[in-house]
């Protein structure tokens, strides 16, 4: 098995959601419904999506505080959406046979997906990830509303 070789997401942390999603607005982004007002933006984007979280919950959420070196955390995370719990459990292992760090391991999450990260050799962080809310489009992206 591989990971899949696609960006599905990059979130940035903002130090403002609402400020930062008027901001994407203004350029001409389009908002997707998926968002949830107040506290996490999503935009379709011709490529991946383009997700803002607030930037202190982006790195609490990553495991950042305690399993990346003080200074590393960059405010950004890249995520690869699969299909199911079975592939964030098997790609996590994939990621760790090629030298990645497991900053967080795969588990339940509140929003009631399944996910885990892991830190790439100079500490970018990785998520891996299955919505149940999101289908995976035959692209490999999924598919927002």
């Amino acid at each position: 098995m591989t990971i899949p070789a696609a960006i599905s997401l990059v979130t940035l942390g903002v130090a403002d959601v609402a400020a930062a999603t008027a901001f994407y607005q203004s350029l001409g982004f389009e908002l997707s419904t998926n968002s949830v007002e107040g506290e996490v933006s999503f935009f379709k984007t011709a490529g991946g999506l383009l997700g803002l979280y607030g930037a202190e919950d982006l790195r609490v959420d990553a495991n950042a505080e305690t399993s990346v070196p003080a200074g590393a955390f960059r405010g950004v995370t890249l995520a690869v959406n699969v299909a199911s719990d079975d592939v964030v459990d098997a790609s996590l292992q994939v990621a760790a046979a090629a030298g990645a760090a497991i900053v967080k391991p795969a588990q339940a999450t509140e929003w009631g997906g399944y996910h885990g990260y892991f830190a790439d050799p100079d500490g970018h962080l990785w998520e891996v990830a299955h919505n149940p809310f999101w289908p995976i489009g035959p692209d490999g992206r999924p598919q927002l509303s």
